[in-house]
């Protein structure tokens, strides 16, 4: 069974460019496997592009607001994990 920890939730969702604002918990680093979750829909990913103010970033902190690339649409308010292997 996979074991996740809660680092964030969704507070905006952009589809067109398939963009989400994270606003972090916890640490997130690129190449970190995630699952994001609203209600019965989930899904997993590797965190692979993200930004703050337009930069790209490796790694970021607990209090950081997180541009995150997602491979599947989300609506605000979904919860994200680490997922921990």
């Amino acid at each position: 069974m996979l074991e996740k920890k809660f680092i964030g939730n969704i507070t905006h969702f952009f589809p067109k460019p398939s963009v989400a604002v994270l606003e972090l918990e916890d640490v997130l680093k690129a190449g970190d496997r995630i699952m994001v979750e609203r209600g019965e829909e989930s899904f997993e990913q590797i965190a692979s592009s993200m930004q703050i103010e337009h930069q790209s970033i490796k790694e970021a902190k607990a209090g950081d607001a997180v541009g995150l690339k997602l491979d599947k649409a989300t609506k605000e308010g979904a919860k994200v994990y680490k997922i921990i292997e």
